[in-house]
């Protein structure tokens, strides 16, 4: 009897680790996926329903829907680096960091992020950014708003660039980017003594 469960143990055991091996093997896909611009192999690991939070801000995804992110991000030309994966008692986290135009632009280039992963039925149903620790979100803000503003002043066809997360929506943040990189300053009209 003992000897049953011990081996009912060593089973459970063996079971939960490679249950864990394989969450954190999807993870690596997943990002995959980005590094190698495949959808399809993101699609492999992501349930039916995607969840990204970013704070309070919950962005709720099919797998069609998703798809648009994927080509809104694609635009910027994005360079994803999975640096680390743990398991905390079954809680997945990664730290991952990304590269991009965009990114660029605001001046956080490149951006770091924890992330923790939520598994339902052995897919990808949740994303939460816990912590961008390297970010100067004063710094995006200013580069953003500078952007925005200048932009409803002077090109306003690209107005709501910012809010477009088609991909048509992410050319038009790059058209944006371009027009305001090569605005002519304006020009100090005090007289200088």
């Amino acid at each position: 009897m003992k000897r049953l469960l011990f081996l009912s143990l060593l089973y459970l055991i063996s079971s939960c680790s490679g249950e864990n091996l394989e969450k954190a093997e999807q993870i690596k896909i997943y990002y995959g996926g980005f590094k190698n611009s495949d959808y399809n192999q993101i699609m492999r690991v992501i349930s039916d329903s995607l969840t990204l939070t970013e704070g309070d801000y919950l962005m709720n995804f099919d797998r069609e829907s998703y798809y648009e992110q994927f080509k809104w991000d694609s635009v910027f030309q994005p360079k994803y680096e999975l640096i680390l994966v743990e398991n905390h008692n079954g809680q997945f986290t990664a730290t991952v960091a990304v590269e991009s135009l965009r990114y660029k632009f605001l001046k956080n280039n490149p951006l770091t992020c924890e992330l923790r992963f939520s598994f339902k039925s052995g897919k990808i149903t949740k994303i939460e950014n816990l912590d961008c620790k390297d970010a100067n979100w004063a710094m995006w803000q200013k580069e953003r708003d500078s952007l925005v503003n200048w932009i409803k002043g002077n090109h306003p066809e690209l107005d709501g660039f910012v809010h477009d997360l088609s991909m048509v929506g992410a050319q038009n943040y790059l058209k944006a980017i371009s027009l305001y990189k090569k605005r002519t300053p304006k020009k100090n009209t005090t007289n200088d003594i």
